[in-house]
């Protein structure tokens, strides 16, 4: 009997996929990419490969190590991105595991626009990335701006330790600072272009209503507070003394956006629009910063 297909695999691993109740918000959206990605990975393939490629047969050992990646995903309901050790965020491919969120920000959409027309980025020399985690916003700022120098900071030593591994992947370990503080305690006195981050913004209470696959990420990323806000307020309070007079600061507070609106409604907000897909992210300016700032 003749081995299935690439193609026959990543079928049938989808139908599988299909029958259970698995959640796909971490890197695909759908049973049959999160297949694709499952057989591509063990497979060692490339994701632009090309049709005919999809014929080719499946060994019976690398059938077996796609049907053992596939019961682990169903199991242990771990998002597909700690199994393999890999996600993608703004073209770039990040080492991940259970120390960190899983990189999914739109804000990656925002830096491959290069910020504009909101920001003058090759005006700008240095940025400030608050809560790194694995560090993808930062890094991904300082791969595509090589004249740029990025701050990133977590409280969590275990998320910079995998910020590390991608720093030193990407090659950015002489352009990216890496510094233990929560949020701006612990940081000097200096003054940023771009304040940019991804903090914590899910209320303690709405944590055990997520799907399981956000159980197993590490709840210091995702929990901020009662309401969500606790670090986003943080930031707003002290943001202004980080700032240069012409910088400007970018927040995703993701579906705590209304509640930041109606605690803030003297802030002018811009909520960005996403072609690709998420919501919640916002930005001030330096000015309207202080302004707010004042007594």
């Amino acid at each position: 009997m003749s081995q299935p297909s690439i193609e026959q695999v990543i079928d049938q691993v989808a139908h599988l996929f299909s029958q259970v109740d698995l959640h796909y918000g971490h890197g695909t959206g759908n049973a049959y990419d999160e297949a694709a990605w499952a057989v591509h990975h063990v497979l060692n393939l490339p994701f632009d490969l090309d049709e005919q490629a999809y014929q080719e047969q499946v060994s019976a050992e690398d059938h077996k190590m796609i049907q053992t990646l596939m019961r682990l995903r169903i199991q242990s309901r771990k998002p597909m991105a700690y199994l393999t050790h890999k996600m993608w965020f703004a073209g770039l491919e990040f080492y991940v595991d259970e120390r960190t969120l899983v990189p999914r920000s739109p804000i990656a959409e925002l830096i491959l626009n290069e910020f504009s027309p909101w920001l003058d980025i090759d005006a700008s020399s240095n940025v400030l990335d608050l809560c790194t985690g694995s560090g993808c916003i930062g890094l991904a700022i300082a791969h595509y701006f090589p004249h740029l120098h990025v701050t990133a900071t977590d409280l969590s030593q275990d998320a910079l330790d995998v910020a590390e591994i991608n720093c030193q992947k990407l090659n950015l370990q002489d352009r990216v600072h890496l510094v233990q503080a929560d949020l701006f305690d612990g940081l000097p006195t200096e003054t940023y272009d771009l304040i940019i981050s991804n903090p914590p913004y899910v209320p303690i209470d709405a944590i055990s209503a997520l799907p399981d696959e956000f159980q197993t990420e590490p709840e210091m990323g995702l929990v901020s507070g009662g309401d969500g806000l606790f670090h986003v307020q943080k930031i707003l309070q002290n943001a202004s003394n980080y700032l240069n007079d012409n910088g400007v600061l970018i927040v995703e507070v993701g579906l705590s956006a209304d509640a930041l609106s109606s605690a803030y409604p003297e802030l002018p907000f811009m909520w960005f629009e996403f072609e690709h897909g998420g919501e919640g992210v916002f930005m001030l300016t330096a000015k309207q910063l202080k302004a707010f700032a004042k007594p």
